[in-house]
C-alpha cells in the first residue's frame, strides 16, 4: 500500500503545512542538506504539488482550533506555490481561528517577478522571514540563492512592504552566527521597521 504524503504534521503545539518540493535556495544549515524530513516527522518529501482539495481533505481530519497555530513551513519554499498558499489560507481562515504564520526565505517577488507583499492582506497573522546574515556577502554565502547577491536586497524590501498588510513580521538569524552578527542584524531589521527573532539552531 502507497504511502500518504506527509502534507500537514505537528511540531510542539503546531501544526505545519507542506505545500512544495521548490526551493530557490540551498542554505547551508537547511534540513534538505541531510535528509528528508524534520522534528520526527515523516519524510517531507512530496510526489507530487498537493491540491487545494487533497490539502482540505488532510486538514479536516484534524481538530484545526485544537493548535497554537498553523505554519507554512515544510520541505520547500512555500511562496513557490503562491497561489496555493493563498487559496488555503483563505479557507482555513473559514474554518478556524487558530492564527496563520509563514515562514519564508522572503524571495517571494524574485520567485514570481512581481510584488507580491498586498496579495498577502488578510490571509496571515505572522510572516517570519529568514534574514540568515546581517550583510549581502554573508547571507548569499549562507544562503545560496539561484536568485544571486539581488536576493538580500530583495527580501529586505518584501519584509519592509509586507508589514503594510500582515499584522506581525520578523526577520529570524539563528544563534550560532554568534553575538557580533546577532546584534548587526538586529539594526537590519530595525531599518525596515521589523523585529529580530533568534532562534535556536538544532541540527536535524
Amino acid at each position: 500500500m502507497k504511502k500518504a504524503m506527509t502534507i500537514s504534521y505537528e511540531v510542539g503545539e503546531g501544526l505545519y503545512l507542506n505545500l512544495t518540493n521548490k526551493c530557490p535556495c540551498a542554505c547551508t544549515f537547511c534540513l534538505r542538506q541531510n535528509g528528508d524530513g524534520a522534528y520526527g516527522s515523516d519524510p517531507l518529501w512530496l510526489e507530487h504539488t498537493p491540491t487545494i482539495e487533497e490539502i482540505k481533505a488532510d486538514l479536516s481530519r484534524r481538530d484545526l482550533d485544537s493548535y497554537k497555530q498553523i505554519v507554512f513551513c515544510g520541505y520547500g519554499e512555500p511562496t513557490c506555490e503562491l497561489e496555493l498558499l493563498k487559496e488555503t489560507a483563505k479557507w482555513l481562515r473559514s474554518v478556524t481561528k487558530t492564527p496563520l504564520r509563514l515562514n519564508t526565505n522572503g524571495l517571494s517577488d524574485l520567485i514570481h517577478g512581481r510584488d507580491t507583499a498586498p496579495e498577502f492582506e488578510g490571509l496571515l497573522d505572522v510572516i517570519s522571514i529568514s534574514l540568515n546574515a546581517p550583510d549581502a556577502e554573508d547571507y548569499t554565502a549562507v544562503t545560496r540563492p539561484s536568485f544571486g547577491e539581488k536576493s538580500y536586497d530583495a527580501m529586505l524590501k518584501f519584509a519592509s512592504e509586507v508589514k503594510n498588510y500582515v499584522p506581525e513580521v520578523m526577520l529570524t538569524v539563528v544563534d550560532i552566527i554568534g553575538e557580533e552578527q546577532v546584534e548587526k542584524s538586529r539594526k537590519v531589521a530595525e531599518s525596515v521597521g521589523v523585529k529580530l527573532r533568534v532562534r535556536e539552531y538544532i541540527p536535524d
